[in-house]
């Protein structure tokens, strides 16, 4: 089934094509709005740049996520060794760990458990790349449910390059003297096999 609307607003330029079955539509085609209408090869192939771009884009947010997140953990992992080594008191470590445990009067009885909480800044940082990812994420969905043919490919070339580029595993191993070997960051010790892209980030 097939659908079309007039570029124009006085209804006197070229009709947009829109289908909703498999399509490989160039010239005329519209996505999104009447605004964004092809009329040129030269058009379309800029479509299908900017389409690359903004699935390249997409990978590189939710990398930033990554890092980000990673920042804060590092930050409160650094906490936690002031801690560990009575230069920092749990009661005073910070606004942002309100859960802290400690237990002046018996220091080597029990293991402390320390619980840190996002700052509100870093948690607004958190949410407004979240925004931005699920954002650009569902733009690429209602790109690809144009279902022409150009543009998927076009999304999965974005993929590729934004998973490459954007995406390069690195692990850090630690040897110990016995010989042992850790993964940090996922991996052997505490982490995890991340999730794939999926459509809405």
């Amino acid at each position: 089934m097939s659908h079309s609307g007039h570029g124009g607003g006085m209804g006197d330029g070229p009709a947009c094509k829109i289908s909703m079955l498999w399509n490989w539509y160039t010239i005329d085609a519209c996505f999104l709005s009447s605004s964004w209408h092809i009329t040129t090869n030269g058009a379309f192939a800029a479509t299908c740049i900017g389409v690359i771009l903004m699935v390249i884009l997409l990978e590189a947010l939710r990398r930033i996520g990554k890092e980000y997140d990673e920042h804060i953990q590092r930050d409160f992992a650094a906490r936690v060794a002031l801690i560990a080594n009575g230069g920092l008191a749990p009661s005073s470590a910070a606004p942002s760990c309100p859960g802290a445990a400690s237990s002046s009067s018996n220091e080597a009885v029990a293991p402390q458990t320390v619980t840190f909480r996002a700052s509100p800044l870093q948690q607004l940082i958190r949410s407004l790349i979240h925004t931005a990812t699920f954002g650009l994420a569902y733009i690429i969905m209602l790109l690809a449910m144009y279902y022409n043919g150009y543009v998927i490919i076009s999304i999965l070339i974005g993929a590729l390059l934004g998973k490459f580029l954007c995406d390069w595993m690195t692990k850090t191993v630690v040897i110990g003297a016995d010989g042992t070997a850790a993964v940090k960051n996922g991996g052997l010790v505490g982490g995890g096999i991340d999730e794939p892209t999926v459509c809405c980030g």
